[in-house]
């Protein structure tokens, strides 16, 4: 009897302590994440904010994989221009590259800048730059040339304004004028008479504005509230000259093709959440910014369509020719270009020009 009830007590104990282990060891990952940014960049702060807490979720869900995140922004591994180099030599495994710094080696990523005029919603805008880059290999091939692997885009800013020192109501306003921007938007001030652009970084407008080195910026509402540059340039011309992708999330190719599939899925998954969240808080600040530059003693005025659309026709075509030098590396820029704007035409966005109407045929 004795013997019995101690071979019961023992099966017992087995179950019991066979019920209490787990079925699988959760496995640890390290993930390095790299920006030069500091932590309060709108897209940095969303990546810690909700990135990460979303990727946690979905493997929590399983419980087979678990992240060690270890963020690394401001400058300690990379400046704001190194991510794309840092993210190809392993100094960081997940970067948020500013795709703009790198537009010779990135340069399908300018399609949202090169036309101009078409959708100042950075939502429509990030979405349908993201679906060319997964539909179309141009972009994702320009990532795997630096060793990286392309997730998401990301579009930060709802659309590039006027700001001057004086009123700017028409297009001839903007003559004989020098003007502040960065990069493929100084390119919109061609074909406007004696209009010069003059290159420059987002802290050095207040101070080029302040000193009549220029007299307008091409500047976000965000942007002119944080650098209080109704200060400097009390007049917002209401353009809508459209929304820019700026930010793709990329990994190191290395590290990627030892993860597991389901972490991959959970980094592609919430890349693409990331991107839209992002966006809308772009919509959301933008909105906050332009009541907060009025309340700063800013005066806005609505660009007349009339006079958007003969600031369109009188610029080149930078589209055509963007798509034109791809064809002629072999990819499909013509194509890319079409497909772009038709995603935006059915979203509901109507091109002031139709930028690909001048595609060789």
């Amino acid at each position: 009897m004795i013997g019995k009830m101690t071979r019961r007590s023992a099966l017992a104990l087995a179950l019991l302590s066979a019920a209490s282990l787990p079925s699988q060891a959760t496995e640890t990952i390290k993930a390095v994440v790299i920006d030069g940014y500091p932590a309060r960049a709108l897209w940095v702060q969303e990546f810690t904010n909700f990135f990460i807490p979303e990727v946690d979720k979905r493997l929590a869900a399983t419980g087979n994989y678990k992240m060690d995140w270890q963020e690394s922004y401001g400058g300690s591994i990379v400046k704001p221009k190194g991510v794309l180099e840092g993210v190809k030599l392993g100094l960081g495994d997940i970067g948020i590259v500013t795709t703009i710094f790198h537009s010779s080696k990135l340069p399908s990523q300018a399609i949202a800048a090169v036309t101009p005029f078409v959708s100042a919603d950075s939502r429509a805008v990030a979405k349908a730059v993201d679906e060319i880059a997964k539909e179309f290999p141009t972009m994702q091939k320009e990532f795997e040339a630096q060793n990286q692997v392309y997730l998401a885009t990301g579009v930060v800013l709802d659309t590039y304004q006027v700001f001057s020192k004086e009123p700017v109501n028409v297009v001839s306003d903007l003559e004989g004028q020098k003007v502040a921007g960065a990069g493929m938007n100084l390119r919109y001030l061609e074909g406007i008479e004696g209009a010069a652009g003059v290159r420059g970084g987002l802290t050095d407008f207040y101070n080029m504005l302040q000193t009549g080195l220029v007299d307008n910026a091409l500047l976000w509402p965000e942007a002119a509230k944080t650098f209080k540059i109704a200060e400097v340039a009390p007049y917002m011309l209401k353009a809508d000259l459209g929304a820019v992708n700026s930010k793709t999330i990329t990994v190191n190719k290395d590290y990627w093709d030892k993860l597991p599939d389901e972490v991959k899925g959970a980094l592609e998954e919430v890349a693409v959440a990331y991107r839209d969240h992002v966006a809308t808080i772009a919509m959301d600040r933008a909105e906050e910014s332009r009541n907060a530059y009025v309340e700063s003693g800013g005066t806005v005025v609505e660009m007349d369509p009339d006079q958007r659309a003969a600031w369109a026709s009188a610029m080149p075509n930078i589209a055509v020719e963007w798509a034109t030098d791809l064809d002629g590396k072999g990819e499909p820029g013509s194509d890319m270009l079409k497909a772009y704007l038709a995603k935006l035409a059915a979203a509901g966005f109507t091109p002031v020009r139709d930028w690909s109407a001048d595609l060789p045929q």
